[in-house]
């Protein structure tokens, strides 16, 4: 059984048991966060997809840590002939979660 979820504006397809990375959340860790905005629901070969959202359906997480960061990213720019470079890095924040059912 799997899900299609809208987290943060992300959608991000989800089964119980595994843990993802998501944009930050405004939950501490441990704390147990509910998504209502399920796209489709697949069960076992019986596909619902919502318009735009499958009424009645709820993904249940949990937080695992609330302060992850993802790879580093680095930015360079150049302007040639003219002696410019930088070069900069940017580290996203993240939270991780842990799905515990899809009801």
């Amino acid at each position: 059984m799997y899900a299609i979820v809208d987290i943060a504006g992300q959608q991000m397809k989800v089964e119980a048991g595994i843990e993802i990375f998501v944009p930050r959340l405004a939950a501490a860790k441990g704390a147990d966060v509910e998504f209502d905005k399920v796209l489709l629901v697949d069960n076992e070969g019986k596909v619902k997809v919502g318009a735009p959202y499958v009424k009645g359906a709820v993904v249940k997480a949990t937080v695992v840590c609330d302060e992850c960061r993802a790879k580093k990213v680095i930015v360079f720019k150049k302007i040639r002939r003219k002696g410019f470079q930088t070069c900069n890095g940017h580290r996203q924040k993240l939270t991780k979660i842990k799905i515990n059912e899809i009801a």
